[in-house]
């Protein structure tokens, strides 16, 4: 069980709504959380999306999902499954924060260049996984 809530301008409440429920429901039913996803221009900061626990960082339930407004539709699914996983990464313990440090898997990750962090070299990967598995599952991969 979970809760969602969509803030922001971007793709349909209904298509961010089916993409969360799908992925939780896949993933992660068995766990309590508290997810909120916010739609909101990034292009200054260079990037599509970003994932942040929003409550306590000791097994971490409550997150905030930031989106950029302007992407199409495919890459708006990728990037909010590749979030999605960061989200899982999270409640799975292999993401911790300690000591304001970022640690995947035991390893400190501040020092690596963002596309060596291997956290998202893992998230990368898998959403391409994810959004075949998303589009089989809704049948949408003829319209998108």
């Amino acid at each position: 069980m979970f809760y969602l809530e969509t803030l922001g301008y971007g793709y349909s409440k209904k298509l961010c709504k089916s993409v969360v429920n799908w992925f939780v429901s896949e993933y992660l039913s068995r766990y309590k959380l508290d997810i909120t996803v916010l739609h909101r221009g990034l292009k200054r900061e260079g990037a599509y999306g970003y994932c942040d626990v929003s409550g306590s960082t000791y097994k971490p339930r409550e997150f905030l999902i930031e989106l950029d407004t302007n992407m199409e539709k495919s890459l708006y699914i990728q990037t909010l499954l590749h979030e999605l996983y960061h989200l899982l990464q999270w409640v799975k313990g292999e993401l911790k924060l300690k000591s304001s440090k970022r640690y995947f898997r035991g390893e400190c990750v501040e020092e690596l260049e963002y596309r060596e962090q291997p956290h998202e070299i893992f998230a990368r990967f898998n959403e391409r996984i994810l959004y075949s598995k998303y589009l089989k599952f809704t049948n949408e991969s003829n319209s998108i």
